[in-house]
């Protein structure tokens, strides 16, 4: 079996319309040559197109699906959301939630992303593909059962998991949030269930401001199975790795999911205009071989990664590559180029010792 990677043209049709970074063109915002959010198509197509430039592509099983449907979607998010958002996207547009733009035929695109997220979780566990890729656009993890933030208008990874327990293909999954800002969304909607672990590793307090707290861990029946990482600003490819196998990998370990899936972002490296961390192409390439090795070990090698930020539209494709070489076992290569420049400027000794102290006092007072 191959690893499966899912797309689809239209998600890199979604459009946030006339935007200046984060800032709305108007007044004394004045409108950028190359403007828009920074939420842009580019770096996703650029992903694309590196696959296809190495010939890595060849080797995936490149698949596309269906977008999610009304039943996938309510089971997530309330009617009055989804038909709020319908009638804005059948009248061309406009921002909903918390700075989420979007042009005519969003609600569409943001059903056809969704869609990828659940084809790619359902083949992996039919046994259809050895794991998945989902380059889900737009994304998801921001986006709560009825507030979309942050760029994300459906909570894809939520839809995938509830189709896969309404069909009866898991009973436990574990998510595995890497972005580079809080996996809120996702958080919010098991934050009180206990058949699925949320785990967030994210630089600390970067958005959305005052959550990811370690001190968040669920309520009710979902109590112990949340999970938060904030990292200090500036910590490197070193804290990510030392983060993975104090903490991540044994709260993964003692679940045993059915199925791990991770929420891909690849913003907290050093190059990104969002993130304030270090890491490197290296860094996702290290934590996708820890995952794979977990996976193995407790759940049949299921794993899926669905895609959410990364906003360095150079670098981007370049951690995407090395996230699919490992996947798919491939001897292609994409070499980093920004490799000697940037670990080269990684953490001091003393920032590092900071941060490992943080990550420790964590490991501690979970009793890893």
């Amino acid at each position: 079996m191959r690893t499966g990677f899912f797309w689809d043209e239209s998600c890199f049709w979604h459009s946030g319309g006339n935007y200046a970074g984060m800032l709305p063109v108007g007044g004394l915002v004045q409108p950028m040559v190359n403007g828009g959010l920074p939420e842009s198509p580019e770096s996703k197509r650029r992903m694309k197109n590196l696959l296809d430039m190495t010939d890595l592509s060849g080797e995936l099983d490149m698949r596309g699906s269906e977008p999610a449907t009304q039943r996938d979607l309510l089971r997530v998010h309330p009617a009055n959301f989804l038909d709020q958002f319908k009638a804005m996207s059948d009248a061309g547009g406009g921002e909903i939630g918390l700075r989420c733009p979007f042009g005519p035929g969003g609600f569409e695109i943001a059903a056809q992303s969704a869609g990828l997220a659940k084809a790619a979780l359902q083949a992996v566990l039919k046994g259809d593909v050895k794991n998945a890729y989902s380059l889900s656009r737009p994304p998801g993890h921001h986006c709560t059962a009825d507030q979309p933030m942050g760029f994300c208008l459906m909570a894809n990874i939520a839809i995938a998991i509830e189709a896969g327990f309404a069909d009866g293909l898991a009973k436990r999954v574990a998510v595995l949030d890497w972005d580079v800002h809080h996996g809120n969304g996702t958080e919010a909607i098991f934050y009180e269930r206990a058949d699925v672990l949320t785990i967030s590793m994210h630089q600390e307090n970067n958005f959305p401001l005052n959550t990811g707290a370690f001190a968040d861990r669920g309520a009710g029946e979902g109590e112990g199975f949340n999970l938060n990482i904030p990292l200090p600003t500036g910590a490197g490819h070193l804290s990510y790795l030392e983060a993975m196998d104090q903490i991540v990998l044994p709260q993964l370990r003692a679940y045993q999911p059915d199925v791990i899936i991770v929420a891909c972002g690849f913003d907290a490296t050093v190059i990104d205009p969002l993130g304030r961390m270090m890491a490197t192409v290296d860094t996702f390439r290290e934590m996708t071989k820890r995952v794979m090795v977990l996976a193995d070990d407790v759940c049949e090698g299921r794993l899926m990664m669905a895609h959410e930020g990364g906003y360095s539209e150079v670098y981007v494709p370049f951690c995407g590559h090395a996230v699919l070489e490992e996947m798919s076992g491939s001897q292609i290569k994409a070499p980093d180029p920004l490799a000697d420049l940037y670990l080269q400027r990684q953490p001091g000794e003393a920032h590092q010792r900071f941060v490992s102290s943080e990550i420790a006092k964590m490991r501690d007072a979970l009793g890893n």
